[in-house]
């Protein structure tokens, strides 16, 4: 058929099914509606599985986000499936495939054959992604990276769908690690201005971007191997680029969330200066563990000028997150026009949301079974791995009330991390024997995803899984060198966990201030220092009494501090840490040192390694009550830790007098 027909009378001559804009060419005035889809820090969140508690747990997993996908693809006739990343990292799963029985070159991953069969059609990459090294990356993705120690004629099984990134480079060629971006072009069903329907192809570029804090976090993986690009920087490169290879709608998938601080090139959460850079017309965030939209949030960062929280804009472009562990599924719905030359996403038109896995009665859709049975072989190996024997503890190391000091499950992290630290600089730094040797730990389980989400573990038998759930990360040991003013500024950032409580107010306060991470509530868990949390004061401005062996701490007093290579680079927003500091980057990750510490002991007790807590709360009498949320039915281990039942279940009364 000749192409020179006028358009109506060539698509009335063609089946629907192949009636396409070649025809001749496609008509001003059609429109299309494409609905962008989001997975976010699946975190290897494969199926319905907590591997450290051994028992299903239907509020996360990849499982039953494909029942959502399902769903939206039967709604919206046309849907683009797009992840965002830390894909690779985050569960016993990811470690046994990563370390324990690590993938073969002719293998996939178990959570790349599932979103194969799911149908993504491209995907980012976040800071986790690269915890395993470059070599291990490089192999998953079926990339070839040419840096040092990395084989780049060698191509392994990876996804079928492109991965794109365009902020880090190879030191070795200057050029990006990944494709920097995609133009998909991506079949449609459109209509005519006068509502016929027909085929067309839409060309959707995808651009890739990370936070730049990966060459810190995963320094003995990248240093002299990659560096990184701002966000902004690289959008402002790539993005013209792609238009002018004809990309009618781009579509940035970024590793980061929003953050309103002024921007600098190495920003972690650059979103709200990457929607500002022209010729974008929709953002995926992640990397902050967030929904978004999310109208009733009152997140700072959600109310920031030109960020609608309700919409789903920054800056008017249409912008979704959609949580972690695949309890969410993000949705963003372009609504296109052709203008006679090329399509046009009309971002005022857009409707974003976020759609969960549990529904508003609690219960949850169900799983796909299809993808349980993709990774059934992976599963199992998974548990037996986990279930490695390593000893035995008398008593239950929990973090449902670490927020009130209860260091049960944290004290035996610090100690192990110092007792590394010590025997280290022993054998190879002698300039540092007569410093003092502090660890510093967080309760890394603290409810952020739900009740479920705290560590627990009984007394009894101790195996692999449980210091995976006393050590959540695949962080590397690090210990930096700071002075008693820098240690006390470290210990005042930590404590902006809590809300500021105002000892005259009758009404109920919140203890805990749900918008800081646990995992940055920092502590010190020895015999040997001391100090007081004051959450009446402000920010900044809580620590007080902080003293060594009975003496108070001087500001040029020199300690040397275990901790984890995130937390030694400054982040987390430790400003005080962080350049000039580090005097370890140990090549054994946290877990691995717990996991030696308890094998030495074989035995632990709650008296020498779960009951020396080095904070109090300054003491204060409150006209009204103050909450916390835990798990529910934990009457006794509250009242443990100075806390009452307060009616609603898993809502306790603290008192902050004892």
């Amino acid at each position: 058929m000749s192409t020179s027909l006028p358009y109506q009378v060539c698509i009335a001559a063609l089946p629907l099914a192949v009636a396409t804009a070649a025809c001749a060419g496609v008509p001003a005035g059609a429109t299309a509606t494409l609905a962008v889809l989001e997975t976010t820090d699946l975190h290897s969140n494969v199926v319905g599985y907590d591997y450290y508690k051994l028992a299903a747990d239907p509020s996360l997993g990849l499982e039953r986000t494909a029942t959502l996908i399902a769903a939206a693809r039967r709604e919206f006739a046309n849907t683009l499936l797009l992840d965002n990343g830390d894909t690779l990292q985050g569960t016993a799963l990811a470690d046994y495939q990563a370390i324990a029985h690590p993938v073969r070159c002719g293998q996939r991953l178990a959570i790349y054959k599932v979103m194969n069969r799911l149908g993504y059609e491209g995907g980012g990459v976040g800071n986790h992604d690269f915890n395993y090294g470059l070599r291990f990356l490089a192999q998953v993705t079926g990339s070839r990276f040419d840096v040092s120690g990395v084989d780049k004629t060698m191509r392994c099984a990876g996804p079928a769908f492109p991965i794109v990134l365009a902020n880090v480079y190879s030191l070795k060629t200057h050029k990006p690690l990944f494709a920097p971006y995609r133009i998909i072009d991506k079949r449609i069903a459109a209509t005519d201005a006068n509502g016929k329907p027909f085929n067309a192809t839409v060309k959707v570029g995808i651009i890739g971007l990370t936070t730049p804090g990966i060459m810190e976090w995963d320094k003995r993986w990248l240093d002299g191997k990659v560096y990184t690009e701002g966000v902004r920087e690289a959008a402002e490169k790539y993005v013209p680029e792609m238009r002018a290879k004809g990309a009618d709608v781009v579509i940035a998938i970024s590793h980061g969330g929003i953050d309103g601080a002024a921007y600098t090139p190495k920003m972690e959460n650059a979103g709200y200066y990457l929607a500002q850079v022209p010729g974008i017309d929709a953002i995926l965030l992640g990397h902050a563990h967030a929904v978004f939209p999310d109208a009733s949030s009152n997140a700072p960062q959600f109310m920031l000028p030109g960020v609608d929280r309700a919409g789903g804009r920054v800056f008017g472009v249409p912008t979704v997150m959609a949580g972690l562990w695949g309890k969410d599924l993000g949705v963003i719905s372009l609504r296109l026009r052709h203008d006679g030359k090329r399509w046009v996403a009309d971002k005022d038109r857009a409707t974003v949301e976020v759609r969960a896995i549990q529904r508003p009665d609690k219960s949850f859709v169900a799983p796909d079974r299809a993808v349980a049975a993709l990774a059934a072989n992976e599963h199992q190996g998974t548990i037996a791995y986990v279930k490695t024997p390593i000893g035995d503890t008398g008593f239950r190391m929990s973090s449902y009330f670490a927020d009130l000091g209860d260091v049960s499950a944290i004290q035996l992290v610090n100690d192990a991390q110092a007792d590394y630290t010590r025997r280290y600089i022993a054998a190879n730094l002698p300039q540092y024997a007569s410093l003092p040797v502090l660890s510093m730990a967080a309760p890394f389980k603290a409810g952020a995803a739900g009740p479920g989400d705290y560590t627990d573990v009984p007394a009894g038998k101790l195996a692999m899984n449980n210091a995976a759930d006393l050590y959540l990360y695949p962080n590397t040991l690090s210990a930096v060198r700071v002075n008693g003013a820098e240690l006390k500024a470290w210990l005042e950032r930590a404590a902006g966990r809590f809300n500021t409580i105002d000892p005259t107010q009758i009404e109920a306060q919140e203890l805990v201030n749900k918008q800081f991470a646990s995992y940055n509530f920092d502590m010190l868990t020895t015999k040997d220092a001391s100090y007081d949390i004051d959450v009446t004061q402000p920010p900044g401005h809580r620590i007080s009494n902080l003293r060594y062996q009975g003496a108070p701490v001087e500001d040029r007093q020199e300690f040397i501090v275990a901790t984890n290579n995130y937390r030694a680079s400054g982040g987390g927003g430790f400003a005080m840490l962080g350049s000039g500091k580090l005097v370890v980057a140990a090549p054994d990750s946290n877990r691995d040192v717990l996991i030696d510490y308890v094998r030495k002991l074989q035995h632990l007790s709650r008296e020498a390694n779960g009951s020396a807590r080095s904070w109090r709360f300054k003491p204060v009498h409150t006209a009204g009550p103050v909450l916390l949320h835990a798990a529910p039915h934990l009457d006794d281990l509250a009242r443990q830790s100075h806390a009452e039942p307060a009616g609603e279940p898993g809502m306790y009364r603290v008192s902050l007098s004892d």
